[in-house]
């Protein structure tokens, strides 16, 4: 028995070394941490559980019988993080370059089911040089598997991939479809077709940073959620994100402990302008609405015309889509409309309430929007906020114009609570667009038509530019001072947290893709 135990120890330590040492300083060499010191520092101390540690490959061909790694190439387990399970997956880098093909896919199969099962979160930590080309097609199909995988968990469980080395070619497609991507700066990289292959087929020079690094996919395509400055701050940020969200879709987001205290946020009074072509800042209305310092935006540098993230209300969690004055004067364009209606489905898949604080003048015009399929696109937020059946309250600070109004999250479309600050401008349009189209025979036939048409836009202001036609209406259910809103929007939250509104009974909807 002594030499079996002695065995296996000699195997457990083999394959904790991965690669071998010399990969292992190549690794850190690179800046970059091992599959295992990820692990390590993204699960609570001691709390792991590797499964399959002993798989090796199966293939014969072109000389790789002659070389077998224990784990073949991925570290998979599961283990708790703040005391909550979770199962996770770590491409190691220095065993064959993390190339996936039958046994490392299997392994990550066996993981996703597993999380599914037992519902809990899957993170999966990619740092892999693509498929395994030994192994032909099989590579393929564990890549596909994995696919299967990831859109059947689709809303049952939370999926987080992080990026903190390659992802090239068909495995881009997992993280793609799974809730929230982050990458790592200067060490990280996602494209389908890379640098050599572009080169080749359309004669651009690019650099594989330029092309699928960090800053590309967080600013110019949207693909990855966050991007982190290195693999400390990955793992971390991955650790908050959690926080915010329920093990599965069964479940309630944790909520922390919150002790009721003085809830008026004066500073709220003075934060939207007098003059209304004046910009101002939304996350200056977030931060003063929810718990001190719980705002976490995603998407942070991409469309950053509309503000989406999670935050803490008396201690629950919630989502926030805002428009963002600041950017674009909050107008509402093809890539917002895609940044919000993502959000705004995940929330809805994990029973995460969403609050909505709307100042939109409309929709962004042009040949380049109508062309690119604003029509499509816009409509992909509108059937988001209409399929969903959290709790969902809407506070209109400015500006509420035209269609945007209605796809905003309002009453019209299943909104539970809308409430409007004294500042609110409720109509289908601009006073000066709309007065040129109502009065336009008074206007010219005026002897002073530019007079004429300050005092019929001033008229239009009088009865549009102000909440209460829509309070009378019953379209918002309350015109608020700024400085109450944190204690209106706890007061309605409280009251909707049993709310339970179900579907027509269908397979699925047909989302506008």
């Amino acid at each position: 028995m002594k030499e079996r135990i002695k065995e296996l120890k000699e195997k457990q330590e083999l394959a904790q070394l991965g690669g071998g040492e010399k990969r292992i300083e190549s690794q850190h060499a690179k800046g970059k941490l091992t599959a295992r010191e990820r692990i390590a520092l993204l699960m609570d101390e001691g709390s792991f559980e590797e499964i399959g540690m002993f798989v090796t490959h199966r293939s014969q061909e072109f000389g790789l019988d002659r070389q077998k790694f224990l784990g073949d190439g991925v570290i998979t387990g599961y283990g708790t993080i703040n005391g909550r399970l979770v199962y996770v997956f770590a491409q190691d880098f220095t065993v064959f370059g993390g190339s996936l093909a039958e046994m490392h896919a299997k392994k990550i199969v066996r993981i996703m089911d597993l999380a599914m099962e037992n519902g809990a979160p899957v993170i999966g930590l990619n740092d892999s040089g693509g498929a395994r080309i030994q192994e032909g097609v099989v590579s393929l199909g564990g890549y596909a598997d994995i696919f299967y995988r990831n859109t059947l968990a689709s809303g049952v469980i939370p999926q987080i991939s992080a990026i903190m080395g390659p992802c090239a070619g068909g495995a881009v497609y997992s993280p793609a479809l799974t809730d929230f991507v982050m990458m790592v700066e200067n060490s990280s990289y996602m494209f389908v077709t890379g640098p050599h292959v572009v080169k080749t087929v359309t004669h651009e020079e690019v650099t594989s940073e330029e092309l699928g690094g960090a800053s590309a996919h967080s600013t110019k395509s949207g693909v990855t959620h966050f991007s982190c400055a290195n693999d400390l701050a990955c793992i971390e940020h991955i650790k908050k994100l959690l926080s915010y969200m329920p093990q599965n879709c069964e479940e309630e987001s944790p909520q922390l402990p919150y002790k009721a205290s003085e809830e008026s946020r004066p500073a709220l009074d003075d934060i939207v302008p007098e003059n209304p072509n004046q910009p101002y800042d939304i996350k200056d209305v977030i931060e003063g609405v929810v718990d001190d310092g719980s705002f976490l935006e995603v998407h942070k540098d991409f469309a950053e015309n509309i503000v989406v993230g999670f935050a803490r209300l008396a201690g629950k969690s919630i989502g926030i889509v805002a428009n963002q004055p600041a950017v674009l004067a909050g107008v509402l364009d093809i890539h917002a409309s895609q940044k919000g209606g993502r959000f705004v489905r995940f929330c809805d898949c994990f029973n995460i309430p969403l609050l909505v604080f709307e100042d939109v003048p409309g929709f962004l015009p042009g040949t380049d929007q109508e062309w690119n399929g604003i029509i499509s696109n816009g409509a992909k937020l509108l059937y988001a906020f209409s399929e969903a059946t959290v709790p969902r309250i809407t506070v209109i600070t400015r500006k509420a114009y035209g269609g945007a109004y209605d796809v905003m999250n309002s009453k019209h479309i299943g909104a539970d609570m809308n409430y409007a600050w004294p500042t609110a401008e409720i109509a289908v349009m601009g006073a000066k667009g709309a007065a040129e189209i109502i009065f336009k025979n008074e206007i010219n036939q005026a002897e002073d038509p530019e007079a004429k048409l300050k005092e019929k836009e001033q008229e239009y202001l009088e009865h549009f530019a102000n909440p209460y036609r829509a309070a009378e209406r019953g379209y918002v259910d309350e015109v608020i001072i700024p400085s109450e809103t944190r204690e209106k929007l706890i007061k309605a939250f409280s009251m909707l947290k049993n709310k339970a509104r179900t579907l027509p009974r269908k397979k699925h909807g047909n989302i506008p893709l």
